[in-house]
């Protein structure tokens, strides 16, 4: 009979494997780098998540400094996907101008696998993304309305 429970699952060992890390580890370890204070929302979409990771790289497309990432996923719903990711060097994106709370601009655009929301906030990009297939109603709203909660 096969061990059926593992010191370490599989989900998150794969994740560490791969240059995920803790939240907070993540946030903290960016925030020294830029030195600048990273905000995350207050609100997340209206889905169930099993697992949240960060993980730092750099953008080697757009040649930017350090980007922090931070995914919440669903193990077992594949569609239940959020992700935020913050630079302090900027990229422009084309789309759809909203004007959230404070007067800030943000910029909706879409991809095959997410819709995203990008905004300036305390001289930071922050982009929010919702997987496509998610049936979240208004996924337009749904970003505005997180994108408003960081404070």
């Amino acid at each position: 009979m096969a061990n059926s429970q593992h010191t370490v699952p599989y989900y998150e060992d794969h994740s560490k494997r791969v240059g995920y890390k803790n939240v907070n580890e993540a946030v903290m370890e960016f925030e020294m780098d830029c030195k600048c204070g990273v905000k995350l929302p207050s609100l997340m979409p209206d889905i169930t998540f099993t697992h949240e990771f960060a993980s730092l790289y750099k953008d080697k497309i757009h040649g930017s400094n350090k980007i922090l990432q931070v995914r919440f996923v669903n193990r077992k719903i594949k569609s239940n996907n959020f992700k935020i990711e913050v630079r302090k060097d900027k990229v422009d994106f084309e789309g759809t101008e909203y004007m959230l709370q404070g007067g800030t601009k943000g910029i909706y655009f879409k991809d095959n696998l997410y819709d995203y929301l990008a905004f300036e906030k305390n001289y930071l990009q922050y982009i929010v993304g919702l997987d496509r297939n998610v049936d979240n109603g208004n996924t337009v709203q749904v970003l505005i309305d997180i994108a408003n909660t960081f404070n």
